[in-house]
Formats: C-alpha cells, sequence, structure tokens
C-alpha cells in the first residue's frame, strides 16, 4: 500500500465523525449547523501527512492496519484543523487553500445577514470557537477511537506534549515576528516547536506508543522524523516567499506581507548590505504590491540566504533517510517513511 492511500479511510472518518456531532449541535441550537458545515469543508482534502506518520509510525512499531488506527490517528486531523483555523486569525489571513479562511467565511455570513456590531471582531471570535470546538473533537475522536484502553492510555501522554509544544511553538512565531526577530537560532526554534515535531515526529510517537511499550522506537522515529520536520517547514519557508499561489492557495509573498521571521528572513536580513537592509526595512512586513513582493525576493535570492536554505533542506533530508535506513522497523513502513519524506519536501516553488 502506497504511504497516502489512507487518505479516503481518513476523509471517511472524518465525515462520520461530523455528521455524529451534527445533531449534538443542532440539539443546542439550529444557529450551530454552520459550525459544522464550516468544519466539514475546511476538512475536506490536503495530504493527511499527520495522520500518515502516525498510522505508518504505528504499523513500523509492529501494529497491525484496522479502522481503529484510521480513526486514532484521523484525530490529528482535527487538530491541524484547530491550528490552522486559529494560524489565520493570528496572521489575519484572508485564504487557506485557495478558499476564504474560516474567520473570513463568519465575517461575510455577518454582513451579508446585516447583523449587529463589528463584523471582524464577530469573524474573529466565530473561527477561534470553532478552532476550540476542532480541539476538543480531536481529544474525543482519539480516545474512543476503539484501541485498547492500555495503548491509549500510553499514546495520551505523547499527545498531550505534543499540543503544548504547538501552543507553544505557535506563541514563539508571534512573540519573534512582535519584536522582530533577531537571530537564525530563535527562528529554527520556533520551526522545531510549532512545526517539526508537531507534523512528523510526534505523530510517529504516536502511533508507536499506541503499538508498543518499547520506547527504542521513539529515538528511532527522532532521528528519523525530526530532520525531516525541520526540512519541511523550511520548504513551507521558502514557499511562503516564493510559492505560486495556485499551488499554495495563499496570495504571492504573503510572508513577507505578514513579516515572518522565518530562517529565510532571518539568514536574508544577516547576509543583507546597507541598501539591501534599508529595502527590507522599507518593505517587509507591510501591504506589498506585486512589485514589493518581486523587490524582496531578489534581495533573498542574491544574498544567498534561499541557496543557503535549500543547502539546508537537502542536508536534513540526508539525515533523515541515513536514520531510516539503520531504522529497526518493517519494510512495509520503511517505504511509505521514504514515501513521505518526498511528499513532504519536494513541493514546487
Amino acid at each position: 500500500m502506497k504511504a497516502l492511500e489512507i487518505r479516503p479511510r481518513v476523509q471517511e472518518c472524518l465525515d462520520e465523525f461530523i455528521n455524529q456531532q451534527r445533531p449534538i449541535l443542532n440539539k443546542v441550537s439550529p444557529s450551530l449547523d454552520p459550525l459544522a458545515d464550516y468544519a466539514h469543508e475546511f476538512l475536506s482534502g490536503g495530504k493527511r501527512l499527520r495522520a500518515a506518520f502516525c498510522y505508518w509510525g504505528y504499523i513500523g512499531a509492529g501494529g497491525e492496519d484496522s479502522s481503529e488506527i484510521i480513526c486514532a490517528s484521523t484525530a490529528l486531523e482535527l487538530l491541524q484543523g484547530c491550528a490552522l483555523v486559529h494560524d489565520d486569525v493570528m496572521d489575519a489571513s484572508d485564504t487557506r487553500r485557495g478558499k476564504p479562511s474560516i474567520h473570513k467565511r463568519f465575517e461575510t455570513m455577518h454582513q451579508e445577514s446585516n447583523w449587529l456590531g463589528d463584523k471582524k471582531q464577530f469573524g474573529g471570535g466565530g473561527a477561534i470557537l470553532l478552532g476550540d470546538l476542532l480541539l476538543s473533537w480531536a481529544d474525543e475522536m482519539l480516545m474512543n477511537s476503539g484501541l485498547p484502553t492500555a495503548d491509549l492510555l500510553r499514546g495520551k501522554k505523547i499527545y498531550d506534549l505534543m499540543r503544548t509544544e504547538l501552543m507553544a511553538g505557535q506563541y514563539l512565531d508571534i512573540f519573534e515576528q512582535a519584536r522582530g526577530g533577531g537571530s537564525i537560532e530563535n527562528a529554527l526554534n520556533v520551526i522545531r516547536f510549532k512545526s517539526a515535531k508537531y507534523t512528523i515526529e510526534r505523530p510517529l510517537h504516536l502511533g508507536g506508543s499506541l503499538a508498543t511499550e518499547n520506547k527504542q522506537i521513539l529515538q528511532t522515529y527522532t532521528d528519523y522524523g525530526l530532520p525531516l520536520g525541520e526540512a519541511f517547514q523550511l520548504r513551507d519557508d521558502v514557499l511562503g516567499v516564493f510559492g505560486d499561489p495556485v499551488e499554495t492557495g495563499k496570495p504571492a509573498g504573503d510572508d513577507l506581507r505578514e513579516g515572518k521571521r522565518t530562517v529565510l528572513i532571518e539568514m536574508t536580513y544577516q547576509k543583507a548590505n546597507a541598501a539591501q537592509q534599508v529595502e527590507l526595512n522599507k518593505h517587509f512586513g507591510k501591504d506589498l504590491d506585486d512589485q514589493g513582493v518581486a523587490s524582496l525576493r531578489e534581495i533573498v535570492t542574491a544574498t544567498g540566504a534561499l541557496t543557503e536554505v535549500e543547502t539546508m533542506i537537502s542536508s536534513l533530508l540526508d539525515q533523515s533517510q541515513q536514520a531510516l535506513a539503520e531504522a529497526n522497523i518493517t519494510v512495509q513502513a520503511k517505504a511509505a517513511f521514504s514515501e513521505l519524506a518526498l511528499a513532504a519536501t519536494s513541493r514546487r516553488v
């Protein structure tokens, strides 16, 4: 089985779960119907990387395929949904995957209904609450997945740690942005906790812990997953500057407008000459037009920052592949992990 062939099963699990929640929400009030609708639409599609890493982490540790492990892995897609909805509010992003972000959907609802108050405040509040609901649902789906209680309690320790690290990384992200960054080391720390651990290492740990008490598997998964996770986020940072909106679902150069203090940007500032520093300070984090985006892209490229980040991605991927070659896991899982590594890091720029 190909690594991402579980996606239809993940989607089916999500659809079934949300449909089970609809009457519960409707019993509270029919006014809650949009929450289920927005959640269902928002959670449709995508690569399902976190669910895939959890599932294959389970298989790699000796677990067997079942609807229960699919359900447990799918819980991470609800957690991811929470993170994305909240992230779009914090970044004031108007789009997600080429469609209006959730807070914009709520704003439109407010405007078209001619309701009282400020539409932006309603939109932000609605999105935060929907994100919180997805977070609550993620716990519910994991713990009611049907796996043995002892296995779930063992995995829950990893899941709890994963959520704490994610929220800590999210805070560090807005903290660095607010204070204007300052170091590549700080930017690397953000990507490790906001993305690298959360996207790959911890899902692997969760899957492994659900399958076995053997803690050695966790170190194996760290050796493979952590450098891969960092490469994944570095690739995402490159796409945030140079990505095609058709591929990313975000406006061109969105990270430049938002003033994201990524490793790529910190490296650019470190390498920029005096004239380039002036241009960076003039445009970075501002409401850029296409010409402004192009100007900053030229600086990122001219300083050599883009080349250096691409080298970092290649080096991290090599580390991950070396660890995979030495890993004592099932042959089927090894093949899946190799495929997942490619899916995570080779997205087009």
